[in-house]
């Protein structure tokens, strides 16, 4: 039974699990398996005055003006000059922005299944509030067309301004669409024509990899009455496919195999929120800490000097200084961590600020008392 520990400003135990029932397909993923990003470039309409200024964004008016054309909509107001741009009306509409669209197909997504994408503004749109996009064709890596995305946006953060104050709460530029893009074309299927397969660890390492080949041998060979698995390295486990067995069905038998993986012994630190997480193999060797400080405090109290009466005085302020010193008594604390329950009882003990702790958790390492690794965020 193993246990990990939380540290948020102070210490306090997190809810005890047990690794023994941990599932290969919670630890790992299939080689080859992986999302495809798509991205498009689109126009957003129906803005209320919120969208992109014309002449701010020249990339805007030139994409509404292609759109227009395509629509049959001439924007010439003259003939054109030989060599030069068309002549065309100045646009001073604002209700409607350049914006980019991203989305993730997953593997073996079929043509007619729909994906979510996210609209984020290009230009000096305010808000893209009550906004609608335009028919948007969504590209791969390879420059083909996946998807299409158009619809109406949601948008969760929105932005006020008035002529002396503004108010704004989460980012109004970015919008999403809930099943706003549909597949057009299928992404590719990796295949394994030789009939091999291979896990990556989300977490490399050497034990975790050689347990969970240990675990398929022992189940394929009770099932298929031969080994199926072998450890390349601390990330990945090559597999072949028993004869007659589908991939996806033996990927669903192992996945609800059970391991117990091992994790390094790290501890990782974030200075900014003051939070500490402390791995449950962390180790500290015996080591004697002290930590204080001294305050020093210095106070201006202004005083009025009043001359005495019918003198030729005058009335000035002035000021008294005080400077007060103080530093807490010094308390020696032994610190030993055999395991992370008895490390964290120590530090407990002590009584110190998330700051503190991390000057003491750096200290220790630098002391060469800490078998462990720190990863400072």
């Amino acid at each position: 039974m193993k246990r990990h520990w939380l540290v948020l400003g102070v210490f306090l135990l997190a809810s005890e699990t047990s690794l023994a029932g941990v599932r290969i397909k919670d630890i790992t993923s299939t080689y080859g398996l992986r999302d495809y990003q798509l991205v498009g470039y689109g126009l957003v309409v129906g803005l209320q005055g919120t969208g992109d200024t014309l002449r701010n964004s020249p990339f805007t008016e030139q994409s509404l003006s292609s759109m227009l054309s395509r629509m049959g909509v001439n924007l010439n107001n003259g003939p054109n000059t030989p060599g030069g741009p068309p002549q065309m009306n100045l646009m001073r509409t604002r209700n409607l922005a350049a914006v980019m669209v991203t989305a993730s197909m997953p593997p073996f997504a079929a043509w007619g299944t729909t994906l979510d994408v996210t609209v984020s503004s290009l230009g000096d749109a305010s808000s893209l509030m009550g906004g609608t996009l335009i028919l948007t064709p969504l590209t791969g890596v390879d420059g083909a067309v996946y998807a299409i995305a158009q619809g109406p946006l949601a948008v969760s953060g929105f932005a006020v301004s008035g002529q002396n104050e503004t108010l704004t709460h989460g980012v109004a530029t970015v919008g999403r669409i809930a099943n706003g893009a549909t597949i057009e074309k299928e992404p590719p299927r990796p295949s394994s024509g030789d009939g091999t397969l291979a896990l990556e660890l989300h977490n490399p390492d050497f034990a975790t990899s050689v347990q969970i080949t240990d675990a398929i041998n022992h189940f394929t060979k009770r099932r298929y009455h031969a080994a199926a698995a072998v450890e390349r390295d601390n990330r990945t486990v090559a597999l072949r496919l028993p004869p007659g067995v589908h991939a996806t069905r033996f990927l669903a038998e192992i996945g609800d195999l059970h391991v117990s993986p091992s994790t390094p012994a790290k501890v990782v630190i974030n200075e900014r929120s003051g939070t500490v997480v402390i791995g449950a193999d962390v180790q500290i060797s015996p080591v004697a800490v002290t930590h204080g400080g001294l305050t020093l405090r210095v106070t201006e109290s202004p005083q009025v000097s009043q001359p005495a009466p019918f003198s030729n005085g005058q009335t000035v302020v002035t000021s008294q200084t005080a400077v007060t010193a103080s530093e807490p008594a010094g308390q020696v604390a032994t610190l030993a961590g055999p395991n992370l329950k008895t490390l964290v009882k120590g530090l407990n003990q002590i009584g110190l600020k998330p700051t503190d702790i991390i000057s003491i958790l750096q200290a220790i390492k630098n002391a060469g008392a800490m078998q462990a690794e720190i990863v400072v965020q």
